[in-house]
């Protein structure tokens, strides 16, 4: 393969990265749908390429909804169903620059709510709200015209709009109402546990057994006071930044146990994003410590 072809292919790698996981919360998937279009690339004749970054983009849109597709008909056949995959940043600024950029521009709970938009809306979404893409662009990816685009971006945006919870986006602002949870946990308070959650705080926790489990409202989601108290005193507990807000990476003996992501409003924790699937974090390009 041509040198000065891989160069610039490498120049828009970053972008495509996060073009691809915006569109499917997975990193792994991320980086395969990258690889997919650098092989498209490398099969097409590139004298007919005017614009290679929108020809990149587009093909590693094509290849990202594809995938949303046949996710979507594996998890009405398995009732499969997992949070999107954490980016997680320290605070001592030794990340990777690339996992820093997608961290601070998309949230966990956001990525959620878009897990939940089907394929054709994602995509419309990702591509024209999050990176100002053309409907008369995106049109062709999807196999309609560029009003019928526009109108499942609507939409989704209506949906994300409505699903997306409310976020403090000052992050010192968010640290102390952490600080304040994993107090009250490692003091095993109920009542400043529940001082610190919205009423109607919810709590996303994927062990990998089950799908996701869903707990809504401040009262039940502080009857898990026992098992905060347990990961409190137990794990070596570092706070991070988890896709741009507070949040905490657990491990013990240097093997990562959990990830938590906080959603704060108003001081307090709106949404709670935990990921304890042992095979999952595994795989996760986490930060050393």
């Amino acid at each position: 393969m041509d040198e000065y072809l891989a160069d610039r292919f490498e120049e828009h790698r970053a972008h495509l990265i996060a073009v691809a996981y915006r569109m499917l919360g997975s990193l792994a998937e991320a980086e395969d749908a990258v690889q997919e279009a650098w092989l498209r690339l490398a099969r097409t004749d590139q004298d007919g390429i005017d614009n290679l970054g929108g020809w990149l983009t587009t093909a590693v849109s094509r290849v990202c909804l594809d995938l949303l597709r046949s996710r979507r008909a594996r998890r009405e056949d398995s009732f499969e169903e997992q949070l999107p995959d954490p980016v997680v940043r320290l605070d001592d600024g030794t990340d990777p620059e690339q996992q820093a950029v997608l961290a601070d521009s998309v949230g966990l709970a956001l990525l959620v709510v878009l897990d939940s938009l089907n394929p054709a809306e994602r995509l419309a979404f990702v591509l024209h709200d999050m990176f100002a893409m053309p409907f008369d662009q995106i049109a062709p990816i999807l196999g309609k015209s560029s009003g019928a685009a526009k109108m499942i971006a609507s939409r989704a945006r209506r949906r994300v709009q409505g699903e997306t919870p409310r976020l403090d986006p000052d992050l010192p602002r968010q640290r102390r109402a952490v600080a304040a949870f994993l107090a009250a946990a490692r003091d095993g308070s109920f009542d400043a546990l529940l001082s610190i959650l919205d009423p109607d705080v919810m709590l996303r926790s994927d062990s990998g057994v089950g799908g996701v489990q869903i707990i809504r409202g401040a009262t039940a989601v502080a009857g898990l006071l026992d098992t905060f108290h347990k990961f409190a005193i137990m794990y070596d507990i570092t706070p991070a930044v988890v896709n741009g807000v507070a949040g905490l990476l657990n491990t013990a003996d240097g093997r990562p146990m959990s990830i938590i992501a906080f959603t704060v409003a108003d001081d307090k924790i709106t949404a709670i994003d935990l990921l304890a699937d042992p095979a999952r974090l595994a795989a996760l390009p986490l930060p050393a410590r």
